[in-house]
Parts: structure tokens; C-alpha cells; sequence
């Protein structure tokens, strides 16, 4: 959460031709109603269920990149099927800079909403360190030093699209 998974998956799909999808918008577009709504609605588990089957359509599609939630790689077996049906990159960045992304960011959380700068630290601490593992299965692993400018996202979208195209050459 926060990294700039979105803003880095759309200048890169536009760099190697496909189209992209960020589920979380998909499944917005779904159920007529935003995350935040159907976290309310059916609680993080519900909503997870429903993120499971929502990724396991998209997986499907031809030529596309797909950007998930922070959570999607977590739940249900959706890393080892993004794993199988794809290359997963995960890009890694350091506490301070989510926590700033995060606290700065104009996208409403439903996970960090009405959080203090403190307890957001924590939280994103926390979640890291259970997350990392699954993260960690990704088939690219690109260690993010700054997504500030928009020089740095495009020098981040080169180094992953070289990273992609090294990968399938392997």
C-alpha cells in the first residue's frame, strides 16, 4: 500500500503494450460500490473472498498487467496463482517512505484511515513483517529508492521493464 504499484503499472503496461488493470478499481467496477464501502459491507474477510475470485477472472486475460491491493498476494493461494499465470514483481520500499506516500496521499484506506502518524507507522511496520513472505515469492524483486518525481518513476518503470525482459530471457 503505497508504494506507487498503480502509477508505476500504468506507465509500464503503456511501455510494453498492454493493458492495464488495477483490481481494485476492476472490482469497484464490479460491485457498483468503492472498497471502502464493501470493507464496511462485508468486513475484510468478505471483501478478501471477493478479491480472490476477481483476480482469479482478470488472471485469465491476455496481455495485461494487474496491479493489486497490498493484501491480494496474502490471501487464499492468490501468490502462487499470480505466480502460475504470470511474472510478479514486487516492489519493495522502505517504512518512511510508505509511511510518508501514505500520509500524503489523497486515496482514502480503508485500512489506515484515521490513523495517527504513529499508529500508521506501526501498523505499516506490522503489516510488512507479516506480509513480506508472500511478497517475497514474487518472481522480481525491484528495491524502490524514491518514487518522488516523476523522473523517478520513470527511471523505476525502465529498471523493472529491463528486470521483466531479463526474467523471460532466463
Amino acid at each position: 500500500m503505497g508504494v506507487g504499484k498503480t502509477t508505476v503499472g500504468k506507465l509500464l503496461s503503456a511501455e510494453l503494450g498492454m493493458e492495464f488493470i488495477d483490481l481494485d478499481k476492476y472490482i469497484e467496477k464490479r460491485y457498483r460500490k468503492s472498497i471502502p464501502e464493501l470493507f464496511e459491507k462485508k468486513g475484510e474477510a468478505g471483501f478478501r473472498k471477493i478479491e480472490c475470485e476477481m483476480l482469479r477472472e482478470i488472471a485469465t486475460f491476455q496481455n495485461v498487467l494487474i496491479s493489486t491491493g497490498g493484501g491480494a498476494p496474502c490471501f487464499f493461494d492468490n501468490m502462487d496463482l499470480m505466480n502460475r499465470m504470470g511474472v510478479t514483481i514486487y516492489i519493495k520500499a522502505s517504512v518512511d517512505q510508505l509511511v510518508s506516500r501514505l500520509l500524503s496521499s489523497k486515496n482514502v484506506r480503508p485500512l489506515v484511515q484515521n490513523k495517527t502518524p504513529e499508529e500508521l507507522r506501526e501498523f505499516v511496520e506490522q503489516h510488512l513483517a507479516q506480509r513480506e513472505n508472500y511478497y517475497a515469492k514474487a518472481m522480481i524483486i525491484y528495491e524502490n529508492k524514491q518514487l518522488v518525481s516523476r523522473a523517478h518513476v520513470s527511471e523505476t518503470v525502465d529498471a523493472i521493464k529491463e528486470m521483466i525482459q531479463a526474467y523471460i530471457r532466463n
